[in-house]
């Protein structure tokens, strides 16, 4: 069984690689191992993020509200 990827709890750990990294203190072999993870956490996030787009689209579109208007156009 797959866990459930938590999206809060992952972008938190996120900020925290990127504040640890950021530091400058960590070895070349602890910046290579926080970046793996990074990258590994950034593509839950935007994995979670295109699955929450998909479900708001269908849910709009169940509704008879298909005029998607970007955030950016207000």
């Amino acid at each position: 069984m797959t866990k459930k990827f938590d999206f809060n709890k992952g972008l938190t750990e996120l900020e925290g690689i990127v504040k640890t990294m950021e530091s400058g203190d960590l070895s070349l072999e602890d910046s290579l191992a926080y970046f793996s993870k990074g990258v590994e956490l950034t593509k839950s996030c935007q994995s979670a993020l295109n699955d929450a787009s998909q479900k708001i689209s269908k849910l709009t579109e169940q509704d008879g509200f298909v005029n998607e208007v970007p955030l950016n156009d207000s």
